[in-house]
């Protein structure tokens, strides 16, 4: 089996997990009282839509230019970013509703039962962080780091469940949702920034484009740059575009002078560079 093959059953079996286990805390979150638990299932609904657009669209985002998108279709990733924003922050709202009247009027809850969810969230979201921490792609990685937040979400929920046994403190139910929702609302909002950055066109992170424009004109034959515009594909790859105006007495000396801007770019994942020449 391929590497891409590899990923998208790891990707896959992640969200099989993710879409199953959202479904089961909706209906238990309602029948033990507990809406620590809904808002995760909130949270674990936005992993699933994220992981199964993720698979969906990384098959999209592989196939090259065609008459309809000639650039390509890597930037079809990011619309999985954008759906799962879109809901997640959709989801938070619902439980700040949810929860803040609670804090005054406190409910009972069921302690096993969360304990039992927590235990079983544990498990599946540790296993899918594995299976995709074992993997070899980018993309395979970061959802890796996604899952193990959920991991630690669902130990919050368990020790909550456990001092719920012993301490008739059900605040502690709705505090925790509240919480939960906050840190997913502070990592989306974080997450749509630079999603919005790229389909903006921004300089990617980690670029100081005056720092770029004097390294290009420190190479031999170079008198200055003009128009210089470095932009992101997909948040993984960049674009490349500028004037050039050299000196240069034949086309082997300024074919030499660009191939030598590409090689001063070299560190910047530049998959696509246009370099036009006075």
């Amino acid at each position: 089996m391929g590497k891409v093959d590899h990923s998208s059953k790891n990707i896959k079996l992640a969200f099989v997990i993710n879409l199953l286990f959202s479904i089961g805390e909706f209906i238990g979150g309602f029948l033990i009282n507990s809406v620590a638990i809904m808002s995760d299932a909130v949270h674990d609904l936005g992993d699933a839509i994220a992981l199964g657009a993720s698979w969906f669209l990384q098959k999209i985002s592989n196939k090259n230019g065609d008459k309809k998108f000639s650039f390509g279709y890597q930037r079809f990733s990011l619309l999985g970013a954008l759906l799962n924003a879109a809901i997640l922050i959709a989801g938070s709202v619902y439980i700040f509703f949810q929860a803040i009247p609670l804090l005054f009027n406190p409910e009972h809850s069921n302690a096993q039962g969360m304990i039992w969810f927590a235990l079983a969230g544990v498990v599946l979201n540790g296993y899918a962080a594995f299976k995709l921490h074992k993997g070899k792609s980018m993309n395979e990685g970061v959802l890796s780091w996604h899952m193990l937040e959920d991991v630690l979400g669902w130990v919050a929920v368990l020790i909550v469940g456990i001092v719920l046994l012993f301490k008739d403190i059900h605040i502690l139910d709705p505090i925790l949702s509240l919480a939960i929702a906050l840190f997913i609302l502070f990592n989306v909002i974080r997450n749509l920034i630079k999603t919005m950055k790229i389909l903006l066109e921004g300089v990617p992170e980690g670029i100081d484009i005056k720092e770029v424009q004097s390294k290009i004109e420190g190479i031999p034959g170079v008198r200055s740059v003009r128009q210089l515009n470095i932009w992101s594909i997909d948040g993984e790859e960049n674009a490349l575009n500028l004037h050039l105006s050299v000196e240069a007495k034949s086309l082997d000396e300024t074919n030499t002078i660009k191939e030598k801007v590409r090689e001063a770019t070299s560190g910047l994942k530049i998959k696509h560079s246009i370099i036009e020449v006075e």
